[in-house]
């Protein structure tokens, strides 16, 4: 077999040699070694134990970590001269026992690689290969189920499940990134186990469908966690999308809409340069769970209609509710419920174009987010009638370079009231309080309902509605 194995790897290996230690490529790296996919993070295990082969590794490298020590488990890194990291972990030997409470293993050292390639997820990670002398080590056919692309545990997969839950995750995210399909036995399984997944951390699930989400085929593993039931526990609102078509076809499926979302909103992401660098965690999400509300406020209408009225802020809520349940990050939450909340708002511009004053809101309002919104609500617009496309697109089109030359002319993210709120309490003779504030958000609407006007024009305004608040004050 040939392989074109790192430098790095077959160095690490020939010092472990030296000192009459085996050592082996492992796992992940392998099995993108025979896919020709980039791997710059190495994973090793050796017949040496921690403390005998720390000495190799801080001469190997430089740099050098041990987190992992209570498992067996010291890490490494190198850079090459054109500043490339190669990072390195090694493990000795493990045979773990699983508590049947918790998926944290009783590590105990093992004496074989082969014994250690039984405890893998899946045959396509259960392959190795010894360095420096480049033996490939395949006890359960890795290679094989490589070429059929296919998912399959080392051992019976309920034992595999049981032993670690979190594998059922892991291979749902296999789908996403590799696109390969689950055997047909190990999908039994996941599906027989899924109440197993919690006794996983909410963490170690996010990080899961983290990866998912910014895999190459995220709408694949959005699919296979479904159809396992994973989703029932992990993301009910997902499953919950699968709505019973009404008798008369008149609206869509909003699971296999969503799916079809997800791929759009992908399709628009930019390059590295560009305002919504891919992948895009943020746009990704909001695409996956902008229709999530659609079940709790869907309504049958006189005439066969269905409606979803308030769909986008009922999703926001839901969303929040669940990512926060995943643990996920607050800014990132924010964001992702903030564009679910707004999806919908472009919608009026399409039947009635805007003035100046509402795309001056629209894009102060937006903020941030504007790239990422418009993106979303492109994908979103799934009509197959090519009028309604067209109308839509060129409607959008139109409003980005709205949004353009108004730039050029301000800067509408900075955008602020002509009076400050010491200038408002000087005028009014107010002391601080609520009303200073309802003056100010009066002149912010204001200064974007009419664009810059100069101090006088700002003073007779804020007299104007003072006026009119004031006796209620």
């Amino acid at each position: 077999m040939d392989f074109q194995v790192w430098p790095e790897a077959i160095e690490l290996g020939q010092l472990f040699a030296d000192q009459g230690f085996e050592l082996a490529l492992v796992g992940g790296p392998v099995r993108d070694l025979l896919l020709h996919r980039p791997s710059h993070d190495l994973d090793f295990c050796t017949s040496a134990r921690p403390e005998e082969f720390e000495p190799i590794l801080h001469k190997w490298g430089s740099g050098f970590w041990d987190m992992g020590r209570r498992f067996g488990t010291l890490g490494a890194v190198r850079r090459r001269p054109d500043g490339t990291e190669v990072k390195v972990e090694v493990t000795t030997y493990r045979s773990d026992t699983y508590d049947p409470d918790s998926r944290k293993p009783e590590v105990d050292y093992g004496d074989s690689l082969e014994g250690d390639l039984s405890r893998r997820d899946f045959t396509v990670n259960a392959m190795a290969l010894r360095v420096p002398d480049l033996v490939f080590v395949d006890p359960y056919r890795g290679v094989n189920d490589l070429a059929k692309q296919v998912l399959r545990t080392p051992v019976d997969p309920r034992q595999s499940f049981d032993d670690d839950p979190l594998r059922m995750m892991r291979a749902v995210r296999f789908v996403a990134q590799l696109g390969f399909r689950i055997a047909p036995e190990t999908a039994e399984a996941i599906t027989e186990m899924t109440d197993r997944i919690s006794i996983v951390s909410a963490e170690r699930v996010r990080d899961e469908l983290t990866k998912l989400m910014l895999s190459a085929h995220p709408t694949k593993g959005i699919e296979a966690l479904v159809e396992s039931g994973l989703a029932d526990i992990v993301l009910p609102e997902i499953p919950a999308l699968q709505l019973e078509i009404d008798e008369h076809h008149r609206h869509k499926d909003v699971f296999e809409h969503t799916l079809m979302v997800v791929d759009r909103a992908i399709a628009l992401e930019t390059g590295p340069d560009g305002p919504v660098p891919a992948p895009d965690l943020t746009l990704r999400l909001a695409a996956l769970l902008h229709d999530i509300g659609k079940p709790k406020t869907r309504r049958f209408e006189p005439g066969g209609k269905v409606s979803f009225h308030h769909h986008d802020a009922v999703g926001a809520r839901m969303a929040r509710k669940r990512l926060r349940s995943l643990r996920f990050d607050h800014h990132l939450i924010d964001d992702v419920c903030d564009l679910i909340g707004m999806h919908l708002r472009f919608h009026g511009y399409v039947d009635e174009r805007w003035t100046d004053a509402a795309v001056r809101r629209y894009a102060k309002e937006t903020g941030p987010l504007f790239e990422r919104l418009n993106r979303l609500t492109r994908a979103d617009a799934t009509t197959r009638n090519k009028r309604k496309s067209q109308v839509f697109s060129a409607a959008m089109d139109e409003l980005e370079e709205r949004v353009r030359q108004l730039r050029e002319q301000e800067d509408l993210d900075a955008i602020r009231p002509d009076l400050d709120g010491r200038r408002i309490m000087e005028i009014l003779g107010l002391k601080p309080g609520p009303m200073v504030g309802k003056a100010y958000r009066h002149m912010l609407d204001y200064r974007l309902d009419q664009g810059p006007v100069d101090q006088d024009q700002a003073v007779e305004e804020l007299k104007r509605w003072w006026a009119r608040e004031g006796t209620e004050a």
